[in-house]
């Protein structure tokens, strides 16, 4: 494989002066992300109870791998196949080095298994959902897909997927992140492979904050505190204080309401709590009824946020970002790369004011509220449908030898660069791991939010709550609809309606 070099979009050190708060503690991992320490640490090498950006530093680059050899032991390297495979890649709003690394696993791939053909389709994360399960439920789907955490659960429930386990692509179950393996186990089962886990953080442009009377260096502490930030930034500045998100079936929206809502302790359902049953409805409680009143002052009271909040995804927030015209967004480290490339596209007195915004870019925490700190553990995993339901045949052997190369510890470490962590572990310890620890700004971040992610429900009617309910229950407060409390209370009473089969 060709030796790509990030150091020309990640040219600043890692300043660790402004990062804030490193508080990873094995109970909150835990808590977490379900599951015990001990054995986990034992069987990966690595130390969950210890988990700051110092320790993250002093084991990467202490493991070496052989990703021909290990897929050779899965399914032999002159196997003769063929795979279909869908999965939401790079496109027109993702960085540079997202196409090129894409590009290189493609091609890695093909030398690895060079008589496996591949029929792939990269697909846009709003289309790819409701495409699949037309493709399922006509016996058309791929042999294997690469999926946002959220949805494999539901074609598990419907009966559409292999049963598959890092087992049987050579890997071993506590290689992976206990939250990850519980985002693909179905009554006991499993049906998937985690490729990569993400966390997020909080983003503010520290020329703003110091325009508008602000520590430029100090990021709110709290979502109380976010809220009244982004009060003070626009009426000192008349710039938009903090990029809220609420579009309704765009999955950035609970991304970015959850980690509020749960800081204050709400839920959908209990999926915040240490053993959460998915049965109590906890969307409608005082600390979502909280989560949501703050975002309405921003909207409503303070006119603190775009008005164009009602219909953003995180995508519409990278122009104004970009141009000093917003404060704070959150997202992954990504928007670094995102907005190095943005900056060198512009030109005359933009590209100065975008070189001034790249400079003065931060990332903290996110905030923290009466009842925790919270963001989501997000990710993909691999997955194989069913044969019956997979179009022309499944070709289990060249399913496996897929999944096996591309859930390694290189592979998922390489493939998630910019945005994301490897969701095989055993990454972390990986030379691609150093390198990505020394050129990516803000990497140590995100990382360090790991033992505060919290998985989604793990449930078939998941993607229904987070991408339409939720937003839904946004919008009608928001918009005046109905009051707060009424939006709560009416959004309990659809996934109750939903849980329930109505």
């Amino acid at each position: 494989m060709t030796k790509f070099h990030a150091g020309d979009l990640f040219s600043h050190p890692i300043d660790r002066r402004r990062f804030l708060g490193y508080t990873a503690g094995a109970s909150a991992l835990a808590a977490g992300l379900g599951g015990p320490l001990g054995a986990w640490a034992q069987d990966t090498g690595i130390d969950t109870s210890n988990w700051t950006p110092e320790y993250i530093n002093s084991i990467a680059g202490t493991l070496e791998v052989d990703t021909a050899a290990e897929c050779a032991k899965v399914v032999p390297l002159d196997y003769k196949g063929r795979l279909t495979y869908w999965w939401v890649g790079p496109n027109e709003a993702s960085p540079r080095i997202d196409h090129e690394i894409d590009a290189q696993f493609w091609d890695a791939f093909a030398k690895t298994y060079p008589n496996i053909t591949v029929e792939k389709q990269n697909l846009d994360y709003n289309q790819m959902l409701n495409k699949l399960r037309a493709a399922a439920l006509g016996n058309a789907a791929p042999m294997a897909a690469k999926l946002p955490i959220l949805w494999g659960v539901e074609f598990a429930a419907k009966g559409q997927l292999s049963e598959l386990a890092p087992e049987t692509v050579g890997h071993h179950t506590a290689e992976f992140w206990p939250g990850a393996m519980k985002s693909v186990t179905w009554q006991g089962k499993t049906y998937g492979v985690p490729t990569n886990n993400e966390t997020m953080a909080l983003i503010w442009n520290a020329a703003i904050f110091k325009a508008a009377g602000l520590d430029p260096e100090t990021p709110p502490a709290t979502w109380d505190d976010l809220v009244v930030y982004s009060k003070q930034i626009k009426d000192k500045t008349g710039k938009n204080g903090y990029g809220l998100v609420a579009r309704t079936n765009a999955g950035n929206t609970p991304f970015r309401f959850m980690p509020q809502c749960w800081a204050y302790g709400g839920g959908a359902l209990d999926e915040a709590e240490a053993n959460p049953g998915y049965k109590d409805v906890y969307i409608n409680n005082a600390g979502t009824k909280a989560a949501l009143q703050a975002s309405y002052d921003m909207y409503v009271r303070d006119k603190s946020v775009p008005t164009s909040a009602l219909t953003n995804t995180q995508t519409e927030n990278q122009d104004p970002f970009i141009s000093g015209q917003l404060a704070m967004m959150i997202s992954h480290p990504i928007e670094y790369a995102t907005m190095l490339d943005r900056a060198k596209k512009a030109t005359g007195d933009d590209r100065k004011v975008a070189d001034a915004v790249v400079e003065n870019m931060r990332y903290g925490l996110i905030p923290k509220g009466p009842a925790r700190r919270a963001v989501v553990f997000g990710g993909s995993n691999a997955h194989i449908f069913k044969p019956d339901v997979v179009d022309g045949g499944l070709d289990m052997d060249a399913a496996r030898a897929f999944v096996a190369f591309a859930t390694g510890p290189e592979w998922s470490t390489k493939v998630a660069w910019v945005g994301s962590n490897p969701g095989n572990t055993r990454g972390f310890r990986t030379k691609w791991m150093k390198q990505r620890l020394a050129e990516i700004k803000f990497l140590n971040v995100t990382t360090s939010m790991l033992p505060s992610g919290i998985p989604f429900p793990v449930i078939p009617e998941s993607a229904e709550i987070m991408n339409i309910i939720v937003p839904d229950m946004m919008q009608n407060a928001l918009t005046g609809k109905m009051t707060v409390s009424d939006a709560a209370d009416d959004a309990a009473n659809k996934v109750k309606d939903l849980l329930s089969g109505l």
